[in-house]
C-alpha cells in the first residue's frame, strides 16, 4: 500500500538555484528527488510547503511525497541524509494521512530575516546574513513592522511571479490578501533579525518588507508611512529586495 511521506528540512541554500527542480541547475527539490530514487527506485517529485528563491535557506521546510515501496521511517531518515549533500539535512521523516500535503495543508509559516550589524562580519556567518553597518533607526523600524500585522492587500511588497504569470491570466490575478498575525524586530548581539509569521507570503514578499524597513532605519520613509504604501498596492512605491542569503524559512505550521 504506498505511504504519504512527510519530510522536515533545513538546508544552507546558497550554492542551490532555490526549491524548484530546474533543467540542469541544483535546486533543493531536484537533489531530494534524486536522493529518493537512489534509495527506493522511485521517481517522485516532492511538494515543499513553499518555494524558497536561490540563495534562501530553511530551517524547516517540508516537503511531502507517496512512495509505493514499504520503508520504516527511521531507515528513510538516515538514508536520505546519508545520501543527500551536507547542505541538505532531513531533520524528520514521518508517514501521514494520505490527504496531507505539505503547500495545501499549511497554515501559517513563519520567516526569520538576519542583518550582521558589526564592523567586520565573520565569513562563516557572512552566507547566513545580510551585513549592513550603516546607521540604522531601529525603534523607527519596529514602528513601521507593526503596521504589517493584520489582513492587508501586499500587492505594494510582492514581486511579480513568472510561474503564476506563466500559467495563465486567471491564476495571475490570484489574491494579493494575506493575513500577518505577528511582525518584529529584535537585536540578538550583533544581529538585528526581523520575525514575521503569516497565513501565506506572496514572492519577495519578506525581502521587500524588510528592504523598505531599512529604508525606514535610514530615513527614507517613515514608519507612518506604512499604511500609506500598502493602501497603493503599487511595488514601485516601496523600497528595494534585500538580498535572499539573510532569509530563512523558519517553521511551517499545519
Amino acid at each position: 500500500m504506498p505511504s504519504n511521506w512527510k519530510l522536515t528540512l533545513a538546508y544552507d541554500g546558497t550554492d542551490y538555484r532555490g526549491w524548484q527542480v530546474q533543467p540542469e541547475l541544483p535546486t533543493i527539490q531536484g537533489e531530494l528527488a534524486a536522493g529518493i530514487e537512489r534509495i527506493t527506485g522511485e521517481r517522485v517529485l516532492p511538494q515543499g510547503s513553499g518555494r524558497t528563491d536561490a540563495g534562501v535557506h530553511a530551517l524547516g521546510q517540508v516537503a511531502s511525497f507517496v512512495l509505493e515501496a514499504p520503508i520504516p521511517a527511521e531507515n528513510l531518515h538516515r538514508a536520505l541524509n546519508r545520501t543527500l549533500p551536507a547542505a541538505i539535512r532531513v531533520l524528520g521523516a514521518e508517514s501521514m494521512p494520505e490527504d496531507f500535503h505539505a503547500r495545501h495543508s499549511a497554515r501559517s509559516k513563519w520567516y526569520e530575516y538576519r542583518i550582521f550589524r558589526g564592523e567586520i562580519c565573520p565569513p562563516w556567518t557572512a552566507r547566513y546574513v545580510y551585513a549592513l553597518n550603516w546607521p540604522l533607526d531601529v525603534d523607527a523600524m519596529r514602528r513601521a513592522a507593526v503596521a504589517f500585522v493584520g489582513e492587508h492587500d501586499f500587492r505594494s511588497f510582492a514581486a511579480s511571479d513568472p510561474d503564476v504569470a506563466a500559467r495563465g491570466s486567471e491564476e495571475a490575478e490570484e489574491s494579493h490578501v494575506r493575513t500577518i498575525f505577528a511582525s518584529g524586530w529584535a537585536e540578538e548581539g550583533d544581529l538585528l533579525i526581523y520575525r514575521v509569521h503569516g497565513n501565506g507570503f506572496l514572492h519577495h514578499m519578506v525581502r521587500n518588507l524588510v528592504g523598505t524597513m531599512i529604508g525606514v532605519g535610514r530615513g527614507q520613509f517613515d514608519a507612518e508611512d506604512m499604511p500609506g504604501l500598502l493602501a497603493r498596492c503599487d511595488r514601485s512605491a516601496a523600497g528595494a529586495t534585500a538580498p535572499a542569503r539573510g532569509l530563512f524559512l523558519h517553521r511551517v505550521y499545519y
